[in-house]
């Protein structure tokens, strides 16, 4: 039987036990497996390799991305290094010009060494994308929206582009999950999540997510997942398939308290630009509206002159300075300093990543509360 996708969350994957009937998958806390014989297992012999409990969670990414494989790591940088991994030196790799800064730090510091390179583009606009291939180039790398500017690529125009030339299209879906968001289904190749964020949404694991549609290709990654190592824990998995069957709930709610919370900074006075792609004024409004089902939760706005971002920090009271984004509380975070700090501070001026950008996770807290924080903590950091 086919599910719908609220639906698909809660019994998605392998739903439940069927040796016990227990209605969640048991945790399977073993390293390793008896065997019968020589040559002789039941479906598993090591946990890196395979483990029952990271296989229903594995099975379940791939059914909510409308993909056939999945893969699960110990974070969202190990899926990323994997992925990577499946290069050789002389490749080059288009990125996003606002990317994560910990995608860019592997590319920049890890993966540079080995001479696999990467060219920044903005992939926003498919004439500066299509002109930037070239022979070395072998995969194009995007995030959408784009971490921290909220930046809008349109992923079924870039795919179409990647096939044109047979260069892979590699997707970072973070911020909108599969709830909003399918690259596969828009001809992307390879989707990343750092499950981390609103897939497990309560700030209390760290996953990150690979899927694919090709056997080839899920055969070289799981390869390499194998190879390297970075899987996800038993416990682990359990918590995200966990957080997973609340992921609708959380996300209406998510994006509905972002919309407004978008909304008032934008006539509020106190900034001079919000980066949401939920506003009919940003510039990926109508791509976005095409692509996804929704906006997300994630905000960036430069405070005005006039205020100290500094300031403006030490004042808030609800919303908690923190790394890190998609848990049920709102997190704020000084890309410049924080997130992106791995990121030149050339580049980043380049791309719009000044001081004064501030980027909020919108949390699932009474949406009146976070914009009366926001407002006192503004009206309270004007410089003297």
């Amino acid at each position: 039987m086919s599910y719908r996708r609220n639906s698909l969350l809660i019994h998605g994957g392998i739903d439940g036990d069927e040796t016990t009937g227990a209605v969640n998958v048991p945790v399977y806390q073993t390293s390793t497996y008896k065997q019968d014989g020589l040559g002789k297992n039941r479906g598993w012999e090591y946990s890196r390799t395979g483990n029952p409990t990271r296989a229903a969670l594995e099975k379940l990414i791939a059914d909510l991305e409308e993909g056939q494989y999945g893969l699960a790591f110990a974070s969202g940088l190990a899926a990323i290094n994997t992925v990577l991994s499946l290069f050789k030196a002389g490749d080059k790799l288009i990125v996003s010009d606002n990317i994560y800064g910990g995608t860019f730090r592997i590319l920049d510091n890890v993966f540079k060494n080995f001479n696999i390179t990467y060219k920044i583009v903005d992939t926003s606009d498919l004439e500066a994308v299509e002109n930037a291939i070239d022979e070395d180039v072998k995969a194009i790398y995007i995030e959408t929206p784009a971490n921290p500017l909220l930046t809008i690529t349109d992923i079924e125009a870039v795919s179409a582009i990647g096939k044109k030339h047979n260069k892979l299209v590699i997707v970072d879906n973070t911020f909108l999950t599969p709830y909003l968001q399918r690259p596969l289904t828009l001809g992307a190749d390879i989707v990343i999540h750092s499950g981390t964020k609103y897939l497990g949404g309560h700030s209390d694991t760290i996953s990150g997510f690979v899927v694919v549609n090709d056997k080839q290709l899920a055969d070289r990654l799981y390869y390499l997942q194998n190879a390297i190592g970075g899987v996800l824990a038993p416990w682990d998995s359990f918590l995200i398939i966990r957080g997973i069957k609340t992921l609708s709930v959380r996300m209406d709610r998510h994006v509905a308290n972002a919309q407004k919370v978008a909304e008032w900074l934008a006539e509020s006075g106190y900034v001079s630009k919000v980066y949401y792609p939920g506003l009919k004024t940003d510039p990926g409004y109508e791509i976005q509206k095409k692509q996804a089902d929704g906006a997300g939760a994630m905000i960036s706005f430069v405070l005005d002159e006039k205020y100290d971002y500094r300031v403006f920090f030490e004042k808030l009271q609800l919303i908690t300075l923190a790394e890190s984004l998609g848990g049920v509380e709102s997190l704020v975070c000084h890309p410049a300093t924080m997130t992106h700090a791995a990121i030149p501070a050339d580049i980043r001026k380049e791309v719009g990543i000044v001081d004064e950008l501030i980027r909020l996770s919108v949390g699932i807290e009474d949406v009146d509360d976070l914009i009366s924080d926001l407002k006192q903590a503004i009206g309270n950091s004007v410089k003297a």
